[in-house]
């Protein structure tokens, strides 16, 4: 493969990956916080929670892009930060000019930020801090990370989720997360991704410590496609939101199917249904998302672009 074919089959990855995370999240938005059973969401819609227009995406999104907007200039948490600052108070990297969403954890660390802490100190570290606000902006990441040592790749994640939420469940959350999307990445298919993700924690880890391991048992050590859905929470908790977004990628087989599942379970639907959106985007390429929900998302092209400069960044 030609130096050109592998920067377009780069970019391609990397805007499936940012579509498919941003058009979840607009399906999400308009129904935000409601209880699962309450509503059916079967195609793009507005208004509702935020009232805002067909295909508008929220922080989940916004925070990403700002990831990915600084990964295209190398790989620095404090030009993170600096992004994450600008979105809150210059409303950099939104749908349509506004912040209408902010999680409290990453508002607290972006206050922190401001004030001139370090990004490795900013983030929140206590233990009912964590939300899924970094496990939803993580997933650019993986393309940076790709060909690195693990324990490399541990060090970076740890550093980018502690930029708002330190605590070590959410660091193993992210992590586990990008492990799983760096097998999709690499070529596996889902279910051989979560066959190899298990195994690759079978023995432990020496980064997360046998008890945060414990947090995740019903994804690494059962297998989470056989849970019902009732087992299965939404709410803003980052070990909940990872197991639901697993549950949905793994027990459907489109990526439409995969994000409205995860829109349909209700509560925090705009994050369940980007972080899902992130592993069915990367795994079922451009070409899975619906047309005529990319028609109608907010900013596609400078997602598009966006993913252009970030893969002109990559080593490779």
């Amino acid at each position: 493969m030609s130096g050109n074919m592998i920067l377009e089959d780069q970019k391609d990855k990397i805007s499936s990956l940012l579509l498919g995370l941003a058009v979840g999240d607009a399906l999400g938005v308009p129904v935000e916080f409601r209880p699962r059973g309450s509503f059916r969401v079967t195609d793009m819609q507005g208004y509702g929670t935020h009232n805002q227009p067909p295909g508008t995406w929220s922080d989940d999104t916004s925070l990403a892009l700002c990831l990915a907007d600084s990964l295209s200039r190398g790989f620095s948490p404090e030009d993170m930060a600096r992004n994450f600052v600008r979105w809150r108070d210059e409303a950099a990297f939104t749908a349509h000019g506004a912040v209408f969403d902010i999680g409290i954890s990453t508002a607290k660390a972006i206050s922190r930020l401001k004030s001139g802490i370090a990004p490795e100190q900013a983030g929140c570290a206590g233990v009912n801090e964590n939300g899924n606000g970094s496990l939803m902006r993580i997933a650019p990441l993986v393309f940076y990370l790709d060909g690195k040592p693990e324990a490399e790749r541990f060090n970076i994640t740890r550093a980018v989720s502690s930029i708002t939420h330190a605590h070590p469940w959410s660091v193993a959350a992210c992590f586990i997360y990008l492990k799983y999307l760096w097998e999709i990445l690499n070529g596996h298919g889902k279910l051989g991704a979560y066959a190899n993700l298990k195994a690759n924690f079978r023995e432990g880890s020496p980064y997360l410590g046998a008890d945060v391991m414990d947090r995740f048992a019903r994804i690494l050590r059962a297998d989470i496609r056989t849970l019902p859905e009732s087992a299965i929470k939404s709410g803003g908790f980052v070990i909940d939101t990872l197991e639901a977004a697993f549950w949905c990628f793994l027990t459907t087989d489109t990526y439409q199917a995969a994000v409205l599942k995860a829109v349909n379970l209700g509560d925090d639907t705009d994050t369940t249904a980007a972080v899902t959106g992130a592993l069915a985007g990367l795994a079922y390429g451009l070409e899975g998302i619906p047309t005529a929900w990319l028609k109608t998302l907010a900013g596609s092209k400078d997602i598009r672009r966006l993913a252009g400069a970030m893969a002109n960044a990559l080593p490779g």
